[in-house]
């Protein structure tokens, strides 16, 4: 096959789901699918993680695809819901919802149904996004408290920069704990780099997101030094070689030269497929098993590898551009972004497809 395509491996899904308990053993894990499971197939992946104790999503939309795909877990609404009529749709997909905001309360007291919801009430501890201020959280608490539609409530935050061992996050679990211990609730901080790095911020529980795909947070590491596979291997095919002289340009505008007469190998994926066009040249591409750096600028569907010490190449060899031996740890520095948002880019005409079973 020529064209992309992204193989999704369940069993790597699951080994993740164990690594990330053995690491939080004290915590229920809520496995962050939003954003189509971080591009792996969100309904894929909610079946691969069956064993999680829920899983999350941003939207509402989401929640209505993974029930209607008779998906039964427990299911939190990261960014909550607005509006009478969705709080009534909620309500019918028996989501968890998180309450960050005095209107999203002014709707729940005035809910006429008769589910009653469990409620995630969000605490801006210093990332200022979504949350309440620490002057406003117990007058927040105490509306939901007293409201007939609320049978549970939960309280949470969300980490800044947990990738770093550094005061920020520091502050952030001190001022969590400060706001919500007298209350007696159960509490949920951690992401994926706290769940790896702040132990104490384990607390009942934890919400996994990137390390259950098999790719780390932390910063100059990989996934393989958490114990963790990669769950998405992107692979596409060469489809042509060339053989270059010295000072031959490849691709557009010229910004690769040849320094030595080179082979060159165009593989069948660009940035129509969400490789990143910023990609620079020396980017690390794994063509038939063997590790080749990208040369010139992407185009919307190839990318031109220098394969000239891989004598061996040949058109139809197999390149992984991330994945199994290719961490996308290592190519997102090229793009200048991450791993999160290479494998959230992948377009809809890749091929999604599952790994062989093992």
């Amino acid at each position: 096959m020529s064209f992309p395509v992204a193989t999704i491996d369940a069993a790597a899904l699951r080994s993740n789901l164990a690594v990330a308990r053995k690491m939080a053993p004290r915590s229920r894990i809520i496995a962050v699918v939003k954003a189509n499971g971080y591009g792996h197939g969100m309904i894929r992946v909610s079946r691969a993680l069956a064993d999680a104790d829920g899983l999350g999503v941003a939207r509402l939309s989401d929640a209505i695809v993974l029930r209607e795909a008779g998906i039964t877990q427990r299911i939190l609404l990261l960014e909550g819901v607005f509006g009478a009529e969705q709080f009534a749709l909620a309500a019918r997909e028996h989501c968890e919802i998180v309450v960050h905001s005095p209107e999203q309360i002014d709707v729940l007291e005035q809910f006429a149904g008769s589910h009653r919801f469990v409620v995630w009430l969000k605490l801006n501890s210093g990332m200022n996004r979504l949350g309440f201020h620490i002057e406003e959280f117990a007058a927040a608490y105490a509306r939901l408290h007293r409201c007939s539609s609320v049978s549970l409530v939960r309280v949470m935050t969300h980490l800044a920069e947990s990738e770093e061992r550094g005061e920020v996050t520091s502050k952030q679990l001190r001022l969590f704990d400060e706001s919500v211990a007298p209350l007696g609730l159960e509490r949920s901080v951690a992401n994926s780099a706290a769940v790896i790095s702040w132990p104490e911020s384990h607390q009942d529980w934890v919400r996994p997101g990137l390390m259950l795909y098999g790719m780390s947070p932390m910063p100059n590491k990989t996934a393989a030094d958490f114990g963790l596979r990669p769950a998405m291997t992107l692979s596409t095919h060469l489809i042509a070689v060339q053989n270059i002289g010295v000072g031959e340009a490849v691709g557009y505008n010229g910004i690769w030269r040849a320094q030595r007469p080179s082979r060159i190998g165009i593989a069948a994926i660009g940035y129509g497929d969400g490789f990143p066009r910023a990609t620079r040249s020396g980017a690390p591409v794994l063509v038939g098993g063997k590790e080749a750096p990208i040369a010139g600028r992407v185009s919307m569907d190839m990318i031109a590898i220098d394969i000239t010490d891989l004598p061996a190449a040949k058109s139809g060899d197999e390149v992984v551009v991330w994945g199994n031996g290719a961490p996308a740890e290592r190519l997102a520095p090229y793009a200048d972004t991450t791993c999160y948002e290479l494998v959230c880019r992948v377009a809809q005409r890749v091929t999604l497809r599952d790994a062989a079973p093992r």
